[in-house]
């Protein structure tokens, strides 16, 4: 087990870089607008969102790579994408230049919520794959803290301290390309690639106790049941498609990725002063950390679903009081309050369930397409939610923006009742099987 465990978190290493890449450029912000003197609109749009739309390029055809070329190789692309990312966005000289490089970072963010929670669901026990599958969430929200940290300690390094926030990322993508290096290939893979022996060799590493021919005789007959030329669209993987679809677009719709980018001015609009960013930033990060690190702890133990279900209920419950402190002024630490509430529900349900769900519902020969269409869901609604949070805050007002966030919470409460399998304890043929035909127990 300490080998899987060692396997998993090099993998899920690219989740830190995914949080850290995300967040870095939050110390540079104001600084390369005063340097270059874009505006508002170029700024927020090319110079900061090359990154996110690189995020959404990468989501969508991320799936490519992992199934042609295999979830290590492809995670070391994703760790070299970061290294040239950070070094040429330290070195460049205008606004241009800058948002190619940090387009370039964002295909690595894109193609590692595919790769990375693909790669450890295929080498995971089952009894243990959600808590080493939701260690790339833990990784990610690890790396947003140590993003802010590294721009505090950074502040005043050199003439432009911009170069050293964003150039350090070189530093931890070197050291995860070596942890990625020495990992094993995913042996379920391999065996559709027909390297059984290399297969059987990892999986009898992945448990001894495995009648290891017996397990791949399980894992091909699956495969070769399947028919060469399939895609999740097909209509026999009609449910698990719904299923992606649904996780990725409540996790959005809970308006957390607004929260996160837009914090300082949420925090404004309740009557708080300047204090308010490190509150938001360190603040929202420690809550987000801790019960991340709860969700990770249970996730095994009580199930998806369950996890879910408190997600949603507290969704409910702390969206439902921030529109009451805005519809009612409430002023003082009401709203931060409600909002570290809202984010621990994030973090025990939709943030540790969602990559490990996703990474679960599909087959083994269609996983990495499964993951590509879940991921490019989430990452073209956190484009385009954040984008016109400003309008409608100012158009109706935040009461009504959040009460519309509690509506959708309730509608997903309603999808994890009713719809959602618990996946917890089968193996990925199980539920590869059961899924396919829609029969999975749903309670």
């Amino acid at each position: 087990m300490k080998k899987i465990f060692t396997w998993s978190i090099s993998a899920a290493l690219a989740g830190f870089l995914f949080g850290f890449d995300t967040v870095v450029i939050s110390g540079a912000d104001q600084q390369l607008q005063e340097l270059w003197g874009t505006t508002d609109a170029f700024h927020g749009s090319v110079v900061i969102g090359m990154a996110l739309w690189g995020t959404v390029v990468g989501a969508l055809f991320g799936g490519f790579p992992t199934n042609r070329f295999g979830r290590k190789n492809t995670l070391l692309v994703i760790g070299l994408l970061y290294f040239v990312s950070a070094l040429g966005s330290a070195m460049v000289n205008d606004p241009i230049s800058f948002a190619v490089f940090r387009f370039i970072g964002g295909l690595g963010v894109g193609a590692s919520t595919i790769a990375a929670p693909a790669y450890v669901s295929e080498i995971a026990p089952q009894e243990n794959r959600g808590r080493l599958v939701s260690l790339y969430q833990f990784n990610i929200v690890l790396g947003i803290l140590v993003a802010f940290f590294s721009n505090y300690l950074l502040r005043n390094t050199g003439e432009e301290p911009w170069r050293w926030m964003v150039g350090v990322e070189a530093i931890p993508a070197v050291v995860y390309m070596i942890f990625v290096f020495f990992i094993p290939k995913s042996p379920r893979w391999l065996i559709s690639r027909s390297r059984d022996k290399e297969a059987m060799e990892v999986l009898q590493i992945i448990d001894p106790t495995y009648n290891v021919e017996a397990k791949m005789k399980e894992i091909k007959s699956q495969s070769e049941a399947e028919a060469k030329g399939e895609n999740i669209f097909m209509k026999k993987y009609r449910f698990p498609l719904i299923l992606a679809f649904l996780i990725a677009f409540f996790n959005q719709l809970s308006g957390i990725n607004a929260f996160l980018y837009y914090a300082p001015r949420i925090f404004e609009s309740a009557g708080l002063g300047e204090s308010t960013a490190l509150l938001s930033s360190i603040g929202v990060g420690v809550v987000n950390l801790l019960f991340t690190l709860l969700g990770v702890f249970l996730i095994d133990r009580v199930g998806r679903k369950k996890l879910m279900l408190v997600g949603s209920i507290g969704y409910i419950i702390s969206l439902s009081l921030v529109a009451a402190a805005f519809f009612l002024d409430w002023q003082g630490l009401y709203v931060p309050l409600f909002l570290f509430i809202f984010i621990a529900a994030h973090a025990i349900g939709q943030g540790a369930v969602i990559w490990v769900f996703i990474s679960e519902i599909f087959p083994n020969h269609l996983r990495a397409s499964g993951q590509a269409f879940g991921s490019s869901t989430h990452w073209l609604l956190a484009a385009a939610i954040p984008s016109v949070f400003p309008l409608l805050i100012s158009a109706v007002g935040p009461g009504f923006v959040f009460s519309i966030f509690t509506f959708m919470m309730i509608l997903q409460l309603f999808f994890v009742i009713f719809m959602m399998p618990e996946t917890k304890g089968k193996s990925l043929e199980e539920l590869g099987k059961e899924l396919s035909l829609g029969t999975s127990n749903r309670k």
